[in-house]
């Protein structure tokens, strides 16, 4: 009985290892700056996308977030070249907002999410400061159990999706 027991366990465990991802299956970057004047930081991307055309990524997260860190690492990597290429990136440390430690929210406000309850969260905004993706912008709390290709897919997209 012991034997089965242990077997089965065994194959279980097997399992869950075939299902997760192996450790380091995404990159990681700590990107999102405490002491940075993410308001500043905002405006001054902004204004570069309305002199380059281009949008504005922006990225709401937080070092201590592992789902942060891994959407920064996809974006920080080689593959993502062509998507940064899109993008003005910019990255706001919102520190712990779902027990109410949070920095920044305003910013999050500015561009109509109104409640920002957890990390990380993408907005991707016009020149003129215009959400394009506010139906998903809250739903990239799972950004490190994502694959690379269903990042890079969505980023590519939400480039392309026109303006409400």
């Amino acid at each position: 009985m012991t034997l089965r027991i242990a077997a089965a366990l065994s194959a279980l465990a097997l399992a869950a290892c075939a299902t997760m991802p192996p450790d380091g299956a995404h990159p990681e970057a700590r990107v999102y700056a405490v002491e940075a004047d993410a308001e500043a930081d905002v405006d001054a991307a902004l204004a570069r996308a309305d002199a380059s055309g281009k949008r504005v990524l922006l990225v709401l997260g937080a070092n201590w977030c592992h789902d942060s860190r891994a959407l920064a690492g996809w974006l920080e990597s080689p593959r993502f070249a062509g998507i940064r290429a899109r993008y003005e990136i910019v990255y706001v440390d919102v520190g712990v907002p779902q027990t109410g430690k949070g920095r920044n929210l305003e910013i999050s406000k500015r561009f109509g999410l109104a409640e920002l309850t957890g990390t990380p969260a993408l907005l991707v905004l016009t020149p003129d400061g215009t959400a394009v993706n506010l139906d998903t912008a809250a739903g990239w709390r799972n950004a490190a159990s994502r694959s690379e290709d269903a990042i890079y897919t969505e980023l590519t997209s939400l480039a392309e999706r026109p303006a409400p």
